[in-house]
């Protein structure tokens, strides 16, 4: 989790991010420039991933910052996301500057920096969905490939897409994926999807393309289940000893970066 901008959605329409063209533009005109194979795709991935009731996943990021010389330095991070839309929602984010647990259980929704030992709690009734688009909007934290995650992934991801194409087909961590391109008028996408009766998106890469250098962020899921078996209780928060229960302006820093990096552009 983070509070910088870690998705194309944050991107494009963050609360700090002005609204650009696209999003003047209705859905019906601006997927009419998506050709056939690529939506196909796409919509196939989304209609997989909302139709599980429950999933997990691990994954690893890399994000990029330009530095005030315009040197181009890389971060990277992993951790785990495990889902039952019924329940709630678990996941983590380790890196080498922020250790940081998000867990909803359907009222709740916990913001954890383990790291430095304190947590804080906001009341957000709702589906998975709109707490995470709540998170965002409101408070600027964001749970790794959440646009992945939606319910409505497909109707998120193509908002602003002014240019789609299904560039072919390649292979990531040994599995054959299908990959697709997108393009935006801030931000470039693709998305490498699994081949197969499991259109498992493996591989997120974002390109922003209104910063010199144009940094990208990359996301990769492995060990991807819906089939994982949920222990009792494991939405459910429970404070580690030592831990301190403060507001979000003080839960420190949660950031991919260490403290005083440019983050600009860093994470569309």
């Amino acid at each position: 989790m983070t509070r910088h901008l870690p998705t194309k959605a944050q991107a494009v329409r963050g609360v700090a991010v002005a609204l650009g063209a696209a999003a003047l533009l209705s859905a019906t005109t601006v997927l009419a420039r998506v050709d056939d194979g690529a939506r196909r795709i796409l919509k196939a991935m989304s209609d997989y991933i909302a139709g599980q009731r429950t999933l997990s996943a691990a994954y690893d990021t890399d994000i990029e910052v330009i530095t005030p010389d315009l040197q181009k330095v890389q971060f990277t991070a992993s951790g785990d996301v495990l889902v039952d839309r019924t329940a709630g929602l678990r996941a983590t984010r380790t890196g080498g500057y922020a250790d940081l647990e998000l867990v909803f259980d359907g009222k709740t929704a916990t913001v954890h920096n383990r790291h430095g030992r304190v947590f804080t709690q906001l009341d957000m009734p709702g589906s998975i969905d709109e707490v995470i688009q709540r998170l965002r909007a409101e408070h600027l934290v964001e749970v790794p490939g959440a646009d992945l995650l939606l319910a409505r992934a497909h109707e998120h991801l193509t908002e602003d897409v002014l240019e789609a194409r299904h560039v072919g087909r390649g292979v990531v961590d040994g599995i054959e994926c299908e990959h697709l391109a997108f393009r935006g008028h801030d931000t470039d996408w693709q998305l490498w999807v699994e081949v197969g009766d499991r259109p498992i998106p493996r591989k997120y890469v974002i390109t922003s393309k209104t910063v010199a250098q144009a940094p990208q962020y990359t996301l990769r899921v492995k060990e991807f289940r819906t089939d994982a078996p949920l222990e009792a209780g494991v939405f459910a928060f429970r404070p580690p000893e030592g831990a301190r229960q403060v507001g979000l302006d003080a839960i420190g820093d949660v950031d991919e970066v260490p403290p005083g990096a440019s983050m600009e552009g860093s994470k569309p």
